[in-house]
């Protein structure tokens, strides 16, 4: 007997209302909400030689590929979703986002 296939279905989020990032989740999707995913902060690149990785002290500082002040990009579960600034909330290092990321822009 061959193992059943799973059903799947697209659907057209924007045509439904649910594009936008304060969207109302629909009824009976309670279950979805409690789904974890991975949230990460980018504030910028280098690239360096095994050589100078190993060389790397602590003190040492790494000059990235982004003007300080340039905002972060916010991605989730590997995603670009947002940009935004690093704020502190009482002694703890936070992010206020700042502008959302288009479609395009989106991928990586």
């Amino acid at each position: 007997m061959a193992a059943a296939q799973p059903v799947t279905q697209s659907t057209d989020f924007a045509a439904r209302g649910l594009a936008t990032a304060n969207a109302a989740v629909p009824n009976g999707s309670d279950v979805i909400l409690d789904i974890g995913v991975e949230l990460s902060l980018e504030v910028g690149r280098t690239t360096m030689s095994i050589r100078q990785l190993l060389q790397l002290n602590v003190g040492t500082v790494i000059e990235l590929n982004r003007p300080a002040g340039d905002p972060l990009d916010v991605y989730v579960n590997g995603r670009l979703v947002v940009h935004g600034e690093v704020v502190m909330v009482n002694d703890h290092f936070g992010v206020r986002f700042t502008d959302a990321v288009t479609g395009g822009e989106a991928r990586r």
